[in-house]
């Protein structure tokens, strides 16, 4: 890990609605995340990591503060602007999935290509490139149905890593998947971050926040703790 910050969050609030009947998601967030880390966040129900995830993946934006992205201020960007660094820079891989039913698995792997504008072969040969980084190949024609949890999970972290971004937004990724599938999750993405990948991943799971290396504890709209170099043993390195 660098040090070098790739997010800074300053003074984050956010409202949703008005008068009598808004209310205040963030009260105040300030978190910096390093090129690099591996950030786990977590907290109970309602606490802003949500919310939180939503301003870094430039889905949502903030109601006050300021949103760093490697130094330019996110919040200054115009609408087009945001979703060219969302295109551009940003991966992201849900608990649900989120993989179209009828359409195989390159074809999934292809759709954020598509978004782009490439070329049919260029999108083949990126959407084949990264079922290989996941070792899903084999699978390639293969619909969800026809895959595991696990397997399906793998095809949408696929899917995040074709644009080749600098940082992958998890948002429980393990939620639907049995306790060995959530390791063979949880193992690929600190491979991945070995391999420069930033990760930040929204995690209820304290076993699966122990693969990060820094773990964020949200509380009432605000950081609470954070916790650094907590990092468990991978089952290769447990040996």
């Amino acid at each position: 890990m660098s040090g070098e910050p790739i997010i800074e969050l300053k003074g984050i609030t956010k409202t949703f609605g008005q008068g009598a009947a808004a209310f205040q998601a963030l009260k105040g967030v300030d978190l910096t995340i390093a090129r690099g880390d591996f950030v786990a966040v977590m907290g109970a129900s309602g606490s802003g990591k949500s919310t939180t995830m939503n301003i870094l993946g430039c889905l949502d934006t903030p109601t006050s503060g300021i949103y760093r992205f490697l130094g330019a201020e996110v919040q200054a960007l115009s609408g087009d602007e945001r979703s060219l660094l969302r295109r551009r820079y940003l991966g992201f891989v849900f608990q649900g999935f989120n993989l179209l039913a009828r359409t195989t698995a390159v074809e999934n792997v292809e759709l954020p290509l598509i978004y782009r504008g490439e070329g049919k072969s260029a999108r083949r040969a990126a959407a084949l490139k990264a079922l290989d980084r996941v070792g899903l190949v084999p699978w390639a024609d293969h619909t969800p149905a026809e895959m595991s949890g696990g397997q399906q999970q793998r095809v949408a972290i696929a899917r995040a890593l074709v644009t080749d971004p600098e940082v992958l937004l998890a948002d429980e990724p393990t939620g639907n998947l049995d306790s060995e599938r959530s390791l063979e999750i949880m193992q690929f993405l600190v491979e991945l971050n070995r391999a420069g990948i930033t990760i930040v991943m929204v995690t209820h799971e304290p076993e699966m926040a122990a693969f990060a290396k820094t773990v964020v504890h949200f509380k009432d709209g605000l950081v609470e703790r954070v916790e650094r170099g907590q990092r468990a043993p991978t089952p290769v390195e447990a040996r």
